[in-house]
């Protein structure tokens, strides 16, 4: 999380008081988050993850957060943060035996190694790992996702959840990360025949003519991201109601442009941004 000051004065006769300045977010609601585009949160998770290689590679050690749950973090520009450390702790559990390295979950426990050096290795590591499952990876990850990328993310949410093979957290953000192979995956669908012709209408918009869809990036029309403009047509051909879509110059995060869907072509208006298709046989 974003500190821009701080300062120290006494308030209400308590001494050394600390007011801090932060950047705004918004609260984490996972009931949207399930809502929004696969991309959308994929996005979160990634910077989820990156959150936790930090926490385990920090300039004071090893960092666990104690209470990990989504109250804890906001939503900044679409990247995930978190906003409460009062309960961050740098100490690592002390042992003499693997049996004193127990950690206890809801649904199930783990038991870590003794280190030489009477240590419980990686427990604040593994402990942010498995709360990131629980609560984040095991929601957002598989749902909707793409089925040429299921097989990695499963392997992604298995490996956070049973602590077994790549379950750190700098082998989760390499596994995660959004390479050209990822990218390329998600970004370009097997595209079918179209059933239908489109005149292309350069330098135009169509401002009215909404529908809803799911999942948009625009609550009251179907905004959608696409790779090209065969996957728009694709997905025009599948709403019955689409009669028209309208390119934008805007894109995704990952690249993809988006597309206004619209269920008719009745008024078309001039727009040096916009390039519009229209449906002109079935």
């Amino acid at each position: 999380f974003q500190l821009y000051g701080y300062c120290y004065q006494d308030s209400n006769d308590i001494p050394d008081t600390l007011t801090t300045i932060t950047e705004l977010g918004s609260p984490l609601e996972m009931i949207q988050l399930l809502q929004t585009s696969w991309e959308d949160r994929f996005r979160i998770c990634l910077s989820l993850v990156r959150l936790l290689h930090y926490l385990a590679h920090s300039p004071l050690g090893s960092v666990t957060l104690l209470d990990f749950r989504p109250r804890q973090f906001v939503i900044v520009d679409g990247e995930l943060k978190v906003t409460d450390l009062d309960d961050a702790s740098i100490e690592e559990s002390s042992c003499t035996s693997n049996s004193d390295c127990f950690m206890e979950f809801p649904a199930r426990n783990f038991t870590l190694p003794c280190s030489v050096e009477g240590r419980c290795q990686s427990m604040n590591e593994k402990r942010n790992l498995y709360n990131a499952y629980r609560f984040f990876f095991t929601y957002l990850l598989p749902h909707s996702a793409p089925s040429s990328l299921r097989p990695l993310l499963d392997k992604i949410v298995n490996a956070t959840g049973n602590h077994s093979k790549c379950g750190s957290a700098k082998c989760l953000a390499l596994e995660l990360s959004p390479g050209p192979s990822v990218n390329s995956e998600f970004a370009q669908k097997c595209v079918k025949s179209a059933n239908a012709e489109y005149k292309r209408v350069p330098e135009a918009f169509i401002p009215d003519e909404n529908y809803r869809c799911w999942p948009s990036y625009h609550h009251k029309g179907c905004l959608l991201s696409v790779f090209d403009v065969n996957e728009a047509i694709e997905i025009c051909d599948s709403y019955s109601q689409c009669k028209a879509f309208v390119l934008t110059n805007q894109t995704t995060w990952t690249g993809r442009q988006l597309v206004f869907f619209k269920t008719a072509s009745n008024r078309i208006v001039p727009d040096p941004d916009k390039i519009t298709y229209v449906k002109v046989t079935e």
